[in-house]
């Protein structure tokens, strides 16, 4: 029989844990194969190291996913999402009339995701090379936020960019996937800095192109 305890109520004895909800199990697997394909790459990561990671038993990852790429595939999934709410985001709801404060927040908003999540575009990466075009699949829905917004943004300053918005965003992406990994000898590349000469080149890029060769826009309109 149960012992009380102080207050008179019988104590439990000791027990097995109790078992999570599915929807908890779940999510507590998908976080330990982040961390496991952030520290072994997508590839090598298995379902021994997810489940020690995640404190469970091999089956008991079985039971929520029949194989290793069905896990790597719910986290991919819940990547992408991420990642379209936090760059995305700025985009739309950046208030800053200043061209340049808006730019570089779009910027920072790549980089911060990065930093917070640094398993994300390998994932990303991975998942695109083994025929889920899951980093292609972003690039898109994300261009069709930032298309529009920087063609309103362009055109309240004067600058009218046509088919060119979506141009500018496949090299926003292309520049910022480039150097949001940048590493070299010694120290990494000081971010802010590279945010900055981000900013600097797209602003000052297309103010000197519609200055100077406003032909160029004019044609992709």
């Amino acid at each position: 029989m149960s012992s009380p305890d102080p207050h008179g109520k019988p104590r439990r004895r000791p027990g097995r844990p109790r078992k999570l909800p599915v929807a908890e199990q779940r999510a507590v697997v998908v976080a330990a194969a982040r961390g496991v394909f952030a520290e072994h790459g997508p590839q090598a990561g298995t379902i021994e190291q997810i489940a020690r990671r995640a404190g469970l038993s091999r089956q008991a990852v079985y039971d929520q996913f029949r194989d290793r790429a069905a896990v790597l595939d719910a986290v991919v999934r819940e990547i992408e999402e991420q990642a379209f709410a936090a760059i995305g985001a700025p985009a739309a709801r950046w208030a800053d009339p200043d061209l340049r404060a808006w730019t570089r927040a779009n910027f920072a908003s790549m980089f911060d995701f990065v930093a917070a999540h640094p398993e994300a575009l390998p994932v990303l990466q991975e998942a695109e090379r083994t025929g889920d075009p899951a980093l292609t699949r972003l690039r898109g829905r994300l261009a069709d936020v930032y298309a529009e917004a920087v063609r309103a943004r362009w055109a309240a300053h004067g600058v009218q960019t046509g088919r060119g918005d979506r141009a500018l965003v496949a090299m926003y992406f292309a520049m910022t996937e480039a150097l949001v990994g940048l590493t070299g000898e010694g120290d990494p590349a000081d971010r802010y800095a590279l945010i900055e000469l981000l900013t600097e080149f797209t602003v000052g890029g297309v103010l000197r192109l519609y200055e100077h060769t406003p032909g160029i826009l004019y044609r992709l309109r």
